[in-house]
């Protein structure tokens, strides 16, 4: 999700200036913090290497499971920077995602501390832990939590001195962890980078579930896949005046399936035509998800269909498979409802089953403890600090509309005020967390560094896309509702030729 620069260097600069501070006492001697709280069970001295610095690393862990690393720098910049997670979590500490996110946070001078959320994904796959109340409770969000108050204690007996500043950066369920520490921890960080968060979690199997059924019903071909690209962007890539290969906003595309499909005739199926089952399918897909006659979650947005990078579609493994066996959505989806929802550890899990009029109306109870869609941040607000989501309009794992829903209540909720301390940027053609065919790399997190300790809102962010480490174009991602607009000159693929304006 970044370009790969060196960031400015007033960035790596202690908030207050002045020199960055030094430790104060052996990294060893930090496992006599041990207590009630928390448990130290190892404080390591590593060596520099290479761009690497030398830095302390410490492993503990917070009852009952939550397992936490701190890595602390031999030069702190003051900043303390937490890292969320990735769908169920449980993820391993020394993964290889891991060990390059420390890289990175120990380059630029961060305290960086990373949990497990409190269990073990090797033991525990998927969603199997939350059968154990207090570890589902910890997934939720009690662990972000302890893991941010373990973490700042153990920089200030380092360095001498609390942090200064405290951020947070996550995407994906890493999102979803962002908002829930604004919404429940208001305290807990300045700022905050909250990307492509499955916030509404419960709304988001339900969808699926409604997606599977339709699947079910009428397997849609992989190979029919790149057709129904074709069709999609055919239709709508024009729609904001300029053909380039992205959507810039897939609301504006009237698509209907049934009525600009290529219609196979009678019994024949083949991969230039959809079926009439093959085209009620994606109308289950594009629609709205309603119970009882009401909408409960959005139909998911034209653009993910068309195929990214590596020549896969953006619903490859997602929603369709080449390849026999289960989609992600399936797998997430079956495990959630099968230990959150309706937890019945031994007994496998029938999504046909699931009925839209009677079952949400008992997800209420999972909702309140998963689920980070509270529109009312003024605890966040009046403490003056700032967060930035951002969500690719071409994900194909989450759906973007909800994103957009929520920011709209919190205006709603807040005022149009809110937009002093919450910013949402959409990415026409970004994947799930980067990727895609639009603008997914850029730097969210010194963006949200600038604004919450320069006071310079983000009016505007230049993204690239990226493809083998090569820039092929640059954008400017603007505050929702604004989008880029081409000023009618210059290069399509220079974001200095687009301004951000009011749709």
């Amino acid at each position: 999700m970044l370009v790969r620069a060196q960031p400015p260097a007033a960035f790596l600069d202690p908030p207050a200036g002045g020199p960055p501070a030094a430790p104060k006492i052996r990294c060893a001697a930090l496992r006599a913090l041990t207590g009630f709280d928390f448990t130290v069970e190892s404080a390591v001295a590593v060596p520099a290497a290479g761009d690497a610095p030398a830095y302390c690393r410490v492993m503990g862990q917070v009852l009952p499971e939550i397992r936490f690393e701190v890595s602390l720098p031999s030069s702190w910049n003051r900043r303390f920077l937490l890292t969320g997670n990735g769908g169920y979590a449980g993820d391993t500490l020394d993964s290889p995602q891991r060990v390059a996110q420390r890289r990175t946070a120990m380059e630029r001078g961060f305290v960086a501390a990373v949990t497990n959320t409190g269990h073990d994904a090797r033991d525990e796959p998927l969603a199997s832990f939350a059968v154990n109340r207090q570890k589902l409770l910890d997934y939720a969000f009690r662990s972000l939590h302890v893991t941010a108050e373990a973490g700042k204690r153990i920089a200030a007996a380092y360095y001498g001195a609390p942090p200064e500043r405290s951020y947070y950066q996550g995407c994906s369920t890493g999102g979803r962890q962002g908002l829930i520490l604004a919404q429940r921890f208001p305290d807990d960080f300045h700022g905050i980078v909250a990307g492509a968060p499955v916030l509404n979690f419960t709304g988001t199997m339900v969808g699926y579930a409604r997606i599977i059924q339709a699947l079910n019903a009428a397997p849609l071909p992989y190979a029919k896949l790149a057709l129904l690209a074709e069709r999609v962007y055919a239709l709508c890539d024009d729609k904001d005046g300029l053909k380039d290969g992205l959507i810039d906003d897939p609301r504006r595309c009237d698509f209907q399936p049934s009525r600009d499909l290529p219609r196979c005739a009678g019994s024949g199926d083949d991969a230039s035509c959809f079926t009439g089952a093959q085209a009620a399918t994606l109308e289950a897909i594009y629609g709205d998800v309603k119970s009882q006659g009401k909408t409960i979650f959005p139909g998911w947005p034209v653009g993910a269909e068309i195929a990214g990078p590596n020549g896969r579609s953006g619903w490859d493994m997602w929603l369709v498979r080449e390849t026999p066996g289960k989609t992600v959505s399936y797998s997430f989806a079956e495990s959630f409802f099968r230990y959150m929802a309706f937890p019945r550890q031994d007994e496998a899990v029938d999504l046909n089953a699931f009925d839209f009029d009677k079952h949400p109306q008992q997800l209420d109870w999972i909702r309140n403890i998963l689920d980070a869609t509270d529109p009312d941040l003024s605890a966040f607000r009046d403490r003056g600090h700032k967060m930035l989501m951002y969500f690719g309009w071409a994900d194909p794992a989450l759906n973007p509309q909800m994103g957009v829903d929520y920011y709209d209540s919190v205006l709603k909720t807040m005022g149009s005020d809110a937009r002093d301390f919450f910013r949402l940027f959409m990415q026409p053609g970004v994947f799930h967390c980067g990727g895609g065919v639009g603008p997914g790399s850029f730097e969210p997190l010194l963006t949200v560094i600038d604004w919450v300790e320069r006071g310079k809102a983000p009016d505007r962010i230049d993204a690239a896309r990226v493809v083998d480490g090569k820039t092929v174009r640059t954008r400017p991602l603007c505050p929702y509702p604004e989008r880029a607009r081409y000023q009618g000159s210059g290069s399509i693929d220079e974001a200095a030729n687009f301004r951000c304006a009011a749709p």
